[in-house]
């Protein structure tokens, strides 16, 4: 079964940087679909950047480019998200996931229908 694990949260102030790790239990496919979503109280939950493990493709929501950057470690079944300039509006709960199905274009538009496992979340808090 795939666990995922989601760690490097916390608080910062506006400008301010963190680096989010998901590390999976395993992969259930050569090209797995990982992304990472967020969700904000009283919001629907968004998908914010995504990569393709076998290609290594990425893909961003226009509100991150340029500030968050997705990697990967396939020796340690592992994604990180940096995020830099970090604002209050990337305040919320931060979700690793993995695709429900083999990885192809459909990861770019971060739909959380799309993916069939989750982890716990962690927060991540930005203040002004």
């Amino acid at each position: 079964q795939v666990q995922l694990v989601e760690s490097g949260g916390g608080s910062v102030q506006a400008g301010g940087s963190l680096r989010l790790s998901c590390a999976a239990s395993v992969y259930p496919y050569s090209h797995n679909c990982m992304a990472w979503f967020r969700q904000a109280p009283g919001k629907e939950r968004e998908g914010v950047a995504g990569i393709d493990t076998g290609r290594g493709s990425t893909y961003y929501a226009d509100s991150v480019k340029g500030r968050f950057t997705i990697s990967q470690d396939n020796a340690k079944n592992t994604v990180y998200m940096e995020m830099n300039s970090l604002k209050p509006e990337d305040a919320a709960m931060y979700y690793c996931a993995v695709g429900r199905l083999y990885c192809g274009s459909w990861l770019l538009n971060l739909r959380p229908v799309d993916f069939g496992y989750w982890g716990p979340g962690t927060q991540v808090t930005v203040s002004s």
